[in-house]
């Protein structure tokens, strides 16, 4: 009887996959799934396959049927001229003056705590404006991507996942700011080196996290329309491995980019009015810190929010409108990576060594940032 049930099972199965492949056949309807924080395109049939191959049998597979809004972009002055140059403007100065702090935390800095979250940083910063480096000239070949699948995979990795990094590290130093000045003595009370060790290993699991799921996928497309390879920017419209990746990058936009986005905000409102209460005039630390968590918020805001919008909206019906103004807001947040070793100066200037407060008990505290 289990034999002959077996037997059964097998057989409908064995119906079921002819039927599909029947199906395909006569060109039934198949499920579109949506794709991540990319432009839609289409992998030719057999029937429509001549001319949309690519020169070469080497080059990655072909892709066609952009929309209007997905071409005007990739041949465009913004992705292909405005861009490009932000980027290498940005790893100009960035690259130096990273440097730089590395260099001063190893030799001349004095808590250990704060070195390992700066140089965590700084670390997040260089490999995003080397990420950047390869990004540029992408751009300004004209979204023509000429280094393999394999270095697509790493720098689209590298982008997305220091820019995650960079976020959570920057909510880790605010959180530890937030601490010091909010809550003194009991932070006084905290064990420095397990909350460092925390700060610094949650981020870069975040980093692990996101270049998984992009180095398991297709990140090449031969485009027809382009007469090009782009990279990332075109992906297509049938693949289950896309709608895992659409799932993990849509976590890690909440999770690392709007969360931070968050924690960050109330720990620097919360800093701001314990500092305007405090019988201390921190003026110029009020100034400072507010100037910091402006320009955190320019930087790290749009990109969030439409990080999350546009997979929202590939979720819903996969629409792609939100990408080219996704790439804006990107290209946007990216300049904190050259702007992060000057907040650095301005923060450690204008808050020196310590902070002091007055505990319940009617005692000083002393904190180091």
């Amino acid at each position: 009887m289990r034999k002959l049930f077996i037997l059964l099972l097998l057989f409908a199965l064995f119906v079921h996959g002819t039927l599909q492949k029947h199906g395909k056949k006569k060109n039934l309807p198949e499920k579109v799934f949506p794709q991540p924080r990319v432009f839609l395109g289409i992998r030719p049939t057999l029937s429509d396959a001549h001319g949309t191959q690519p020169p070469n049998a080497t080059d990655p597979p072909s892709l066609q049927g952009l929309s209007d809004t997905a071409v005007g972009y990739l041949k465009g002055l913004l992705s292909t001229r405005v861009i490009p140059v932000i980027y290498l403007l940005a790893v100009i100065v960035g690259i130096p003056t990273n440097i730089t702090i590395l260099c001063l935390l190893a030799t001349k800095i004095r808590k250990v705590s704060s070195a390992i979250l700066y140089c965590s940083l700084a670390a997040f910063d260089l490999l995003l404006l080397v990420s950047l480096f390869f990004k540029a000239h992408y751009h300004l070949l004209g979204n023509n991507w000429v280094l393999g699948e394999a270095a697509c995979k790493a720098v689209t990795a590298c982008f997305y996942g220091n820019l995650y990094g960079s976020a959570l590290t920057l909510a880790f130093i605010a959180v530890k700011r937030y601490m010091a000045v909010v809550h003194p003595f009991m932070f006084k009370t905290l064990p420095k080196k397990r909350c460092m060790a925390f700060a610094v290993l949650v981020p870069w699991l975040a980093f692990g996290a996101s270049v998984v799921p992009q180095v398991l996928v297709q990140q090449t497309f031969w485009v027809s329309q382009l007469n090009r390879t782009t990279c990332h920017d075109v992906m297509p419209l049938k693949s289950d491995s896309h709608k895992f990746l659409l799932f993990c990058n849509l976590t890690l936009a909440v999770l690392c980019l709007l969360v931070p986005m968050v924690v960050t905000t109330v720990c620097f409102i919360k800093i701001l009015t314990a500092l305007n209460q405090s019988h201390y005039d921190w003026a110029m630390y009020i100034k400072s810190s507010s100037l910091v968590f402006t320009i955190f918020l320019l930087c790290f805001l749009p990109t969030g929010v439409l990080h999350f919008l546009h997979y929202v909206q590939l979720s819903a019906g996969g629409a792609e409108s939100l990408y080219k103004y996704f790439n804006m807001a990107v290209c946007l947040c990216c300049l904190h990576a050259c702007l992060d070793p000057f907040f650095f100066f301005l923060m450690s200037k204008s808050a020196g060594s310590k902070l002091y407060f007055l505990t319940f008990k009617g005692k000083n505290v002393s904190v180091s940032f």
